[in-house]
């Protein structure tokens, strides 16, 4: 259990128990990129809602498609400003655009727990290693139906196929993901509302998704703050790592466990 009380993790964007968007779709990595550039950084949901539901902006022939899909994507992202782990994802998106996969990923891995539990399944596999029939599958939860987890893990394949961690074809193998600075910004973020504090953000499972070696997380924490979005200082084994600045007075007292 983290510092960051049960509460305060809803309030910053996590979503934990049972369900899952992946139980019915992917990351929808594709309909986020149009639907974000479709709308300003600060938009809401009465936003979001008019750009796919009457603008049509995801191309969905019917109404109730429309308004089913954009439900869906605001259940894996939050889409609302309010929430730190969908503002941050959307603030780096903007920023650092070759992250958007990895960002994508990171945000709907704070926010559907199937995916989240699908993590050690890719993760613990060798590079250049074939993805085993029912690797993904055996972590979903057994009270599913055979016919369901298998429907999952099919989707759970796509989203880290599309994030980058899985090669595309018949055979998936394990390939190392592309991560940029501002994905490694945005992992420290995840860490520290998890509790996570100093060089201990560093190590987290947020970082691990970053999916490189200790060396080069540095050396991409390093890169973020020289663009002024942590502040990182080494001095022999001691290290200063700070996200604060990140957050509001309010999201600081959340991510520290205070009550909301």
């Amino acid at each position: 259990m983290t510092r960051t009380m049960s509460g305060n993790r809803e309030r910053l964007g996590f979503r934990d128990g049972d369900k899952g968007v992946h139980s019915s779709r992917t990351l929808m990595l594709a309909e986020l990129e149009l639907v974000l550039a479709a709308t300003a950084p600060a938009a809401g949901m009465a936003e979001f809602r008019r750009a796919v539901c009457e603008d049509n902006v995801l191309g969905k022939r019917t109404a109730t498609t429309r308004e089913h899909t954009v439900r869906k994507l605001k259940a894996l992202y939050g889409l609302d400003p309010a929430i730190p782990v969908y503002r941050l994802m959307r603030h780096f998106w903007e920023a650092d655009p070759d992250g958007r996969p990895i960002l994508a990923f990171l945000c709907a891995v704070a926010r559907d727990p199937i995916l989240r539990a699908s993590i050690g399944a890719i993760l613990d596999l060798p590079l250049g290693a074939d993805l085993a029939p029912g690797a993904l599958e055996s972590t979903v939860r057994p009270s599913f139906s055979l016919s369901t987890r298998a429907a999952i893990a099919s989707h759970l394949t796509s989203s880290w196929v599309t994030a980058g961690y899985l090669s595309r074809g018949t055979t998936k193998v394990r390939k190392q993901a592309v991560a940029t600075p501002g994905a490694a910004a945005y992992a420290l973020a995840l860490g520290y509302m998890e509790g996570g504090r100093g060089g201990l953000l560093l190590a987290t499972p947020w970082t691990r998704l970053l999916d490189c070696s200790p060396d080069d997380v540095v050396g991409l924490v390093q890169r973020a703050a020289r663009r002024g979005w942590v502040e990182y200082r080494a001095a022999g084994d001691v290290v200063d790592l700070r996200v604060e600045s990140q957050f509001t007075e309010i999201e600081r007292g959340w991510c520290d466990g205070q009550p909301g």
